[in-house]
C-alpha cells in the first residue's frame, strides 16, 4: 500500500505529460484565433494577415484575423491575456503596444511581461531620417554638426506624440547630445507634407511611407534607424555607423499567447512560424513594405522585448515624456 501511495504523484506527473503532448499533437483541431490590436490598413495589418495564411497553409487548420483596435493597442492585448492559455487564442502586435505605452499608461490592463506568452519574432521595420531637400544636408554628420552650431534651430515632425518617431526623434536628441524642436501631427501624412514644404526640417518615419516622395526629390533622406542597412535602400547609412554607435529604433512585431501556455503548443507554433518567414511571398510583400524579417526562439522575442523596453523607458523618462 506504501508503495502504490508514492507511486502516485508519478502517476500524475506522467498523465500531465502524456495529456500535454496529446493536446500539442491535436492542435489546433478548431479555428485558431489570431487578434491584432490595430484596424485594418497599414503595415501592421500587412504583417498579421500574410502570418495568417502562412499558419493556415502551414497547420492545414484555420487561422483567422480579429481586429480589436483601440487604446494603443491595449484592448486587443487585455482580450488576448484574459483569454484561455489554450493556444487557440493569439496576440500578434506591435513594438507601440508592448515596448512604448506601458510607459506612457499605467492603466493598460496588462503587463508586456507578465500576461503574455512570447511565439515568435515576425520581423522589423526601422524608421528613415529625412529631410526638407533645400537643406545642405548630405549626411547624418551634416545635421549633428548644424544642430550642434544652433541648438534648437532645426525642428522635427512626428506622427504625434507618444509615437514612435516621436520617441525616436527624442531618442536621437538624446544619444547626438543635439535639440530640436518637437512639431507633433495627427498622423504621417500631414507631417511629410510640412517637412516637404519647408515648414519642418525633418522626420522619422517608416520607409514605405516615405519612399514615394524620396524618388520624387520631395524630400532627402540621410540615414535608416536599423543597425544594419536597409536591403532595399544598401545606400542609406545606419545612423548606427553615422556618429552614434548602436543607436537603434525599429518598430516591430510579435506573436504571443496568454500567459501560462502549453510548452508543447508554444514550440510548435514558433516552429510553423519560423517556416512561415522562409516563405518566398511573404518575404516579397515584407520587402515592399520595409519589414526585414525575423525569426527565432520564443526566448529570442523575449530578450528583444526586454532591450526594446528598456531602451524606451530611458528614453522616456530622460525626456519627460507624458501621454497627451
Amino acid at each position: 500500500m506504501q508503495i502504490l501511495l508514492k507511486s502516485k504523484p508519478y502517476l500524475l506527473f506522467c498523465a500531465l505529460v502524456f495529456s500535454s503532448l496529446t493536446q500539442a499533437q491535436n492542435y489546433p483541431n478548431r479555428p485558431v484565433q489570431i487578434v491584432t490590436p490595430f484596424p485594418p490598413g497599414g503595415a501592421a495589418d500587412v504583417v498579421v494577415r500574410l502570418v495568417t495564411q502562412q499558419l493556415t497553409d502551414g497547420f492545414k487548420s484555420t487561422f483567422v484575423v480579429d481586429n480589436k483596435p483601440g487604446a494603443g493597442g491595449a484592448i486587443g492585448a487585455q482580450f488576448v491575456a484574459r483569454a484561455t492559455p489554450d493556444g487557440y487564442t493569439l496576440l500578434l502586435t506591435s513594438s507601440s503596444s508592448m515596448s512604448i505605452n506601458p510607459h506612457l499608461n499605467a492603466k493598460l490592463g496588462f503587463d508586456p511581461f507578465k500576461s503574455l506568452t512570447p511565439i515568435g519574432f515576425i520581423g522589423y521595420s526601422p524608421n528613415v531620417l529625412v529631410v526638407n531637400p533645400a537643406l545642405p544636408f548630405k549626411t547624418p554628420a551634416d545635421l549633428l554638426n548644424a544642430a550642434k552650431e544652433k541648438p534648437g534651430f532645426y525642428s522635427f515632425a512626428s506622427n504625434g506624440s507618444g509615437t514612435l518617431s516621436h520617441l525616436t526623434g527624442e531618442l536621437y536628441k538624446q544619444a547626438a547630445g543635439v535639440d530640436f524642436l518637437h512639431v507633433p501631427y495627427k498622423g504621417a501624412a500631414p507631417a511629410m507634407v510640412d517637412v516637404a514644404g519647408g515648414q519642418v526640417s525633418l522626420l522619422f518615419a517608416a520607409y514605405a511611407s516615405v519612399a514615394p516622395m524620396v524618388k520624387s526629390g520631395k524630400l532627402k533622406a540621410l540615414g535608416v534607424t536599423s543597425t544594419k542597412r536597409l536591403h532595399i535602400a544598401p545606400d542609406l547609412p545606419t545612423l548606427a555607423e553615422s556618429g552614434i554607435p548602436g543607436f537603434e529604433s525599429n518598430q516591430w512585431w510579435g506573436l504571443f499567447g496568454p500567459a501560462n501556455m502549453p510548452p508543447d503548443i508554444v514550440s510548435r507554433l514558433n516552429l510553423e512560424v519560423n517556416k512561415a518567414l522562409k516563405s518566398p511571398e511573404l518575404r516579397k510583400r515584407f520587402s515592399e513594405e520595409s519589414i526585414e524579417v525575423g525569426g527565432g526562439s520564443p526566448a529570442d522575442l523575449a530578450a528583444y522585448l526586454q532591450v526594446d523596453f528598456d531602451k524606451w523607458g530611458r528614453a522616456i523618462k530622460a525626456g519627460n515624456i507624458k501621454n497627451n
